[in-house]
Parts: C-alpha cells; structure tokens; sequence
C-alpha cells in the first residue's frame, strides 16, 4: 500500500513530460549547420504601400530578440536563406458603434475594431543544398485590432497601428519557421 502514492506520482510524471508540449520558441527544428539566416526584403504583391519593409524589419527584430540566429540581409551570406511575398492585405470592419440622432445631427455609425487579414507566401531554404526548411504558401495572418473614432487620431495612429500589426505577424512567422508548424 505504502508503494502506491509513489507509482501514481511516477506515472504521472511519465505522462506529462512525455505528451508532445513543449514553451513556444524553445523547440528548434532546423538543421544544427544553420548558424545564420539571411532575410532579405519581402516581396510586395499588393497596393499596400511599404507594408513589406515594415514586416521585414519586424521579422529580423523578432528573430534576433527570440532566437539564437545571426541576421543578415544579403542571401550569399547566410546558412539559410527566408523568402517571402506579401500576397494580400484585407481590412474588415469588425464592431461598430452607433451615434444617436440629436437635434442638430444624424445619427452615424463607425468602426472601432478593424479585422486585418494577409496572405503570405514564405520559403526558407538551406543555400549549401537548395533544401527546403519550411514552405507556406498560404501562410495567414489575422488579427483584430481596435481604431479610434476620432478622425484626427485614427490618422496619428495608423504608423503605430501598423507597427503592432507588423510585430504580431513576425512572432507567428518566427515561430512557424522555427518549430516548422
């Protein structure tokens, strides 16, 4: 009797640290020769207007903060070599809120939180063997994101709002390639 209070917590143990979990950006599931990846500029397939330099200097951020990879930009001077093309950008409102009519104005309704969709296409490949690491080419980003009613402010917000957006993206895209999810 005495045993099994101590079987019980060994099994448990055993079923725990054996179930497949793992702290996101821990598991790194590329090749031990990949010292240095090269990320140079994204590809810019939509109206966007350099939309692609804000989420590349956000991906080179986010691998330099969350991993152990020396960053460079130019693709002869890395062990790997990340690729990728924004394919779309999509705002969709998603809460509104409604003004009621007064005397002297109509009602009117606006939006406060923005659904912000993109669909990128992202290639990482070895350079010594053309092997390629991770492929996505439906790679999907979707976030929502709050707006100020305000006109004067949904304009001083737009840089900062793309800024967000561009970190959120990099953290999934950082921890897609390393994992290899």
């Amino acid at each position: 009797m005495n045993r099994a209070p101590a079987v019980i917590a060994l099994l448990v143990t055993a079923l725990l640290s054996a179930c497949g979990y793992h702290v996101s950006g821990r598991n790194d599931a590329l090749p031990k020769t990949i010292h240095v990846i090269a990320v140079p500029a994204l590809e810019n397939k939509t109206t966007s207007y350099r939309i692609e330099q804000r989420l590349t200097a956000a991906t080179i951020h986010e691998f330099l903060a969350s991993t152990p990879y020396k960053i460079v930009s130019s693709p002869d001077g890395g062990d790997a070599v990340l690729r990728g093309k924004v394919l779309t950008v999509e705002a969709i409102p998603l809460l509104f809120i409604t003004t009621p009519a007064t005397a002297t104005q109509p009602s009117t309704t606006r939006a406060t939180t923005m659904l912000v969709t993109m669909k990128c296409e992202v290639t990482l490949t070895e350079v010594g063997t053309d092997k390629v690491l991770y492929h996505n080419d439906n790679f999907l980003f979707r976030n929502q994101y709050e707006i100020s009613t305000d006109v004067k402010s949904f304009f001083e917000e737009q840089d900062p709002a793309l800024g967000r957006m561009a970190q959120d993206f990099a953290k999934r895209l950082v921890a897609a390639v390393t994992e290899n999810f």
